[in-house]
């Protein structure tokens, strides 16, 4: 399944969905990627340290998840977070292209390709359970809610410069014990 970002700077609800994706393909101009959890207080769950880490290898997916910064398209890339940056205005099609290239191809042949780089690529789903009771318990946290709160009222989740630059706001919060 591939997916591709375009229209907004930031969708954060989608950060797990985009690392469980097959391919990855985004906006130059637009797209925004990061993973804020650890800034906030508590580590990525639902798999993202496990699908972030086989992407980006140790040092790269350390330094996405510890740092929660914001990386653009085309550092995205060279990370391996997102298979290709792409001119927005030709996005859509080239996502549309891929697609119909795939489609044609023997169904046979597609699953069992998938499945072989599946078995050697993905996380298993006790990873991905172990990473969101983790997170669970965290998220529960006093720093959490000192942290979300102070996001809040500088405008997390609404559209502004907050939400537009969350990694640096994220840096620029008092530190919690």
């Amino acid at each position: 399944m591939p997916w591709s970002a375009s229209r907004s700077r930031r969708t954060i609800t989608l950060r797990q969905f985009l690392l469980a994706c097959d391919m990855r393909f985004a906006s130059r101009e637009n797209a925004i990627l990061g993973q804020p959890e650890v800034g906030i207080g508590t580590p990525p769950g639902a798999g993202a340290i496990q699908h972030l880490t086989r992407l980006l290898g140790r040092g790269r997916a350390l330094e996405a998840v510890l740092t929660s910064s914001d990386f653009d398209a085309d550092l995205a890339e060279r990370y391996g977070w997102i298979n290709r940056a792409v001119p927005d205005a030709e996005l859509d099609e080239f996502v549309a292209g891929i697609a119909a290239r795939v489609s044609r191809f023997p169904r046979d042949a597609l699953i069992a390709a998938k499945s072989a780089i599946n078995a050697i690529s993905l996380p298993t789903p006790a990873e991905v359970r172990a990473d969101a009771a983790l997170f669970q318990q965290l998220v529960r946290g006093e720093g959490v809610r000192q942290r979300t709160s102070e996001l809040f009222q500088q405008g997390f989740q609404t559209r502004g410069a907050t939400e537009l630059d969350l990694g640096q706001a994220l840096g620029d919060l008092k530190a919690v014990d």
